[in-house]
This record gives C-alpha cells, structure tokens and sequence, in this order.
C-alpha cells in the first residue's frame, strides 16, 4: 500500500502527495493534514451506502499559497520539484489514473507522452500575479525517483 501512496518530502514539508491509480481501500481516506488549504481523500463505499445530504457553512478561510489537484486521464507526465530558491530537487512520474496534490515549492513539467489533466486549485486564477517562472531543470540533469 505504501508504494499506492507516495508524499515527497523536502525540507520538513509535504511538496506533493501522489496517488497512484490503482490505490484502493475501503471507507473514506483522507491524504493531506488538517492544516493543508486544500483536501485531498479517497472514497470507496458499497453500493448503496447513502451519504446524508447536506451544505456546507459559510467559512472564511486564509489561503497564503496555492495547492493545485492534478488528475491525469491520459498518458504520461514528468514533475520536476523545486525548492522555494528555484533549486532543482528530483522528479516523479505520473500516468493515467494517478492523482498528484502540488502543495509547496515549486514545479515544473514534462509532458512524456500526449496528456489529458484535469487542474483543480483555489481561485480565482490571477494570471501572471499567481506565479513566479523561472529556468527549469535540463533534460540531462534529471533525477527521476
């Protein structure tokens, strides 16, 4: 199961979580910390298992850093991890069905294969003002984990 569910880990903090796609457990697994902007949780119920209806409380909440969901419907992506001082880290692989939360410092990608995602992340999107680019790893520097 440990190899299902993978956090990277740098400096004392979680950067990303990556679910694989063939992860699967019963009842209600949640990934992230109670002190993360952004939850991340897996669900698996029986057919027929009702959830109560309900709605959720206004709450206003403090975001200070953006946490993106990558979900990968189709083909192969590399992510390459970054320190906040830009510093190239190492590299993880994720493919169809896999699920990645993006949580601190920074990142960048390679599309291995044609890639269908789905980005899900707090908004609004402020364009250039949401992001800082900078020169990312070389494809002979890679180190993939």
């Amino acid at each position: 199961m440990e190899d299902l569910i993978k956090k990277i880990e740098f400096d004392g903090k979680i950067f990303a979580i990556i679910i694989k796609n063939d992860y699967s457990k019963e009842g209600v697994d949640f990934f992230t910390p109670n002190d993360f902007s952004q939850q991340l949780a897996y669900m698996k119920h029986p057919k027929g298992k009702k959830i109560d209806a309900h709605l959720h409380n206004v709450v206003k909440w403090e975001v200070s850093y953006t946490k993106e969901v990558l979900i990968i419907r189709k083909g192969k992506l590399r992510v390459d991890f970054y320190r906040d001082d830009q510093s190239y880290i190492e590299s993880h692989i994720v493919e169809q069905g896999d699920i990645i939360l993006l949580a601190f410092g920074g990142h960048g990608f390679e599309c291995l294969e044609e890639v269908e995602m789905i980005e899900i992340k707090q908004g609004p999107y402020l364009g250039e003002q949401d992001k800082i680019r900078f020169t990312g790893v070389n494809d002979n520097e890679v180190k993939l984990v």
